[in-house]
């Protein structure tokens, strides 16, 4: 017997010598880790994902294998961190390849890792390779530790003898281990942006994607929250927002498997995208970028604009240039005096900068509406004698920036471009061609293409070096699939076109990096993290009706600080005032979309003092912590407030919607305060001759009293707004 103890003894401390010489790899920011272990095997598994753990000694604890399921005959296996297709994991695989000999299996051993200091992070990079072909992965995670954000992308490269075709390529794979997960993801369609889908996740696949190549995100949206264990709410609960970096077709899998763990796989979505990579060529997935929060989405969705403004959006903590757009007022109908007027009313209201919209380019096929044009960007010779310099040169003289619309990546049929240059297009050769709004797509797969669009808005700066803005739209999906430059290799479009987009936007950037771009498309069908590299703002919807607004913004605001999205006043609800209107852009970066000479005096000077008001507390909006508080999807109300870094100024923004005749009505609980500093309350954005009807108003509270207790700011009244200034003493 003391024999037996003895060996077992033995044993056991063999065991934990084995335990403790485990090779982990963990991905650390102050709250989270990702910890992966290198194998017996010598694979890669993660092994834990979460909370962030107080001490190293129990990281000697983790095992890679996990038994995968009841059925005996099951070997064990582990959570592999980028699985190949064909081995003995049997569901959705990060990585798939056709090798050169036809062989589909691809399995993947540890190489080797390094971990380096980064700007704001760490990056850890992991080194992967097949046993059996000259097959290469590099796995990339860069871990934000203030932020609590990790950002990941893999690299795919080769050195068989000949091409290979991939047909799968996750940026990353994690699993999650609970009893219950809840997806919800965000579709949309045309002014029906940010529609909030809430599901429950069980055994099989659930997969958000899209195949639409440029206008990507009309229909299905690239960000998700996923709650742990119930569904994800706004302050309370675990939950992950991710959201993938790809201005063309996504995709994420969300795949529960046998026993009950959770696959999350984000990346391109390989629709159409048998991709052929060549020899000692890397195929870079997009960046998916994630947080975690057990105290709900309202923590997560401020890490991760603490995150973009940092280190992800174009200049991310600069300012934003307020503005009127022409486009409400005046669609086509414009000329050159017209639009210098409208220069000198943005110069009165208050903005900094007036946008030339759609309308204003092409001589043989004029731009009268969007049957014609597109592709032929010299300004109508016959609305704008003096061209685009004429109107940079009013501009100035009338005290405001200039900005300008185009729309690069597209073109008419009925234009000069077209008919010079067919082959530029995406169009099938043998087939009847589907026109989406009267236009096709340019192949920015083609060096050529590429070159040309750059062009457009070099030729521009270069003859015109004030120009301070473009709002770059695109308004077509993808149709009539066939590239004429990429020819035998269709699979590669898709991927390629996105990739010389990128190149276009890298050009720009490094030649004029100081140059503001909006990024639009038909409204928000573009709204990605990759692409925010390049455009200091996103333009969510072109609804810019105010109720349905508060509903977009609320969605939006849940992956992208306010200084991303921009918001404008115009007057597609008639119904509603021009104070309410202006309230509910002002909770976002504010523009002004419509006819200043149809306002009374009232309404004009109101906005007036709006604006002013923005422009003073604009710091406190775009760089300060947002608390979503009053969420329209559960009431009729909805209220934000934002509280600068140092807690010294606060501003509230309440509306109300449609109450009910005698519903009850809660005061408004603040969040993100100073407990025991005294903070004055004052509405501002008050009509000309009114004063507030609040009691709060010009009194003085605690943070402690105002998060405990609130004020009573809401009302029974249909389409009012209130905004509220706090400023600590």
């Amino acid at each position: 017997m003391k024999k037996l103890f003895t060996l077992l003894a033995m044993f056991l401390t063999v065991l934990g010598i084995q335990a403790a010489d485990r090779q982990n790899i963990r991905i650390s920011t102050d709250n989270i880790d990702l910890v992966l272990q290198v194998g017996d095997n010598h694979r890669l598994y993660q092994v834990y994902l979460g909370n962030k753990l107080a001490t190293d000694a129990d990281f000697s604890h983790f095992n890679w294998k996990i038994k995968p399921g009841s059925d005996g005959s099951y070997g064990i296996r582990g959570l592999e961190a980028y699985p190949g297709s064909g081995g003995e994991d049997f569901f959705e695989p990060a990585l798939a390849i056709t090798h050169a000999d036809g062989n589909l299996s691809t399995y993947l051993y540890y190489q080797g890792s390094e971990q380096k200091a980064v700007k704001g992070g760490t990056e850890t990079i992991v080194r992967l390779a097949d046993d059996q072909y000259a097959d290469e992965v590099t796995l990339h995670y860069v871990a934000y530790a203030k932020e609590n954000v990790i950002k990941t992308w893999s690299e795919i490269c080769h050195k068989e003898k000949k091409s290979v075709t991939l047909w799968r390529y996750a940026s990353g794979i994690f699993y999650f281990n609970a009893d219950k997960y809840f997806l919800t993801n965000y579709h949309s369609d045309w002014a029906r942006e940010g529609q909030p889908a809430v599901q429950q996740l069980q055994f099989g696949k659930k997969i958000i994607d899209t195949k639409l190549g440029t206008r990507a995100a009309e229909q299905s949206e690239p960000f998700f929250e996923l709650g742990i264990d119930g569904p994800a709410k706004e302050n309370e609960g675990k939950v992950m927002l991710g959201t993938i970096g790809w201005t063309g077709n996504f995709s994420c899998t969300f795949e529960v498997d046998n026993v009950g763990r959770l696959r999350v796989i984000p990346g391109i979505n390989p629709y159409a995208s048998d991709y052929v990579l060549k020899a000692g060529e890397t195929f870079k997935t997009p960046e998916f970028v994630f947080t975690l929060s057990d105290t709900g989405t309202s923590q997560a969705s401020r890490n991760l604009h603490d995150w973009a403004r940092r280190y992800q959006l174009w200049n991310g903590e600069g300012s934003r240039m307020t503005l009127l757009n022409n486009w409400e007022n005046t669609g086509f109908d414009f000329n050159q005096a017209s639009l210098a007027q409208l220069m000198k009313d943005a110069k009165d209201l208050g903005v900094e900068m007036f946008l030339l919209d759609d309308g204003w380019f092409g001589n043989k096929y004029p731009r009268k509406d969007d049957h014609a044009g597109l592709g032929d960007w010299e300004a109508t010779k016959s609305k704008l004698p003096g061209g685009i310099p004429a109107l940079v040169k009013s501009a100035k003289e009338a005290g405001v920036k200039f900005g300008l619309w185009i729309e690069p990546e597209m073109v008419n049929p009925k234009s000069e471009l077209y008919e010079k240059h067919k082959n530029w297009v995406i169009e099938q050769p043998n087939r009847q061609t589907y026109y989406y709004r009267n236009q096709l797509v340019l192949d920015l797969s083609n060096p050529e293409v590429q070159n040309y669009v750059f062009g457009i808005v070099d030729k521009l700066m270069t003859e015109n070096p004030n120009i301070a803005y473009f709002k770059w739209d695109c308004n077509s999906p993808i149709t009539n699939i066939y590239s004429p430059y990429e020819k035998a290799q269709q699979g590669n479009m898709y991927i390629d076109h996105v990739r010389g987009l990128y190149k276009v936007l890298d050009r720009i950037h490094a030649k004029y990096p100081k140059l503001e771009m909006m990024l639009c498309s038909g409204g928000g069908a573009r709204c990605d993290y990759t692409a925010l590299k390049y455009f200091g703002e996103l333009w969510p919807s072109d609804n810019t009706d105010p109720f349905e607004r508060l509903y977009i913004q609320w969605s939006m605001s849940k992956f992208f600080p306010v200084k991303a999205i921009a918001a404008h006043v115009t007057s597609w609800n008639k119904a509603t005032s021009v104070k309410f209107c202006t309230d509910v852009a002002s909770m976002c970066k504010l523009g002004f979309d419509i006819d200043l000479k149809t306002m009374d005096k009232a309404d004009y000077a109101y906005t007036q003092g709006a604006v002013a008001n923005w422009r003073r507390l604009e710091d406190v909006i775009l760089n300060g912590e947002l608390y979503r508080l009053v969420s329209p999807y559960e009431s009729n109300h909805a209220a934000v407030n934002y509280v600068s870094q140092d807690k010294s100024k606060g501003v509230v923004f309440a509306y109300d919607l449609h109450p009910r005749t005698h519903e009850p009505v809660r005061n408004v609980k603040l969040q993100g305060l100073d407990a025991n500093r005294m903070y004055t309350v004052k509405e501002i954005n008050l009509m000309p001759d009114t004063k507030s009807a609040f009691d709060c108003d010009g009194q003085q509270y605690s943070g402690d009293f105002l998060m405990k207790v609130g004020l009573n700011i809401l009302t029974p009244n249909t389409a009012t707004s209130h905004v509220l200034e706090l400023t600590a003493e």
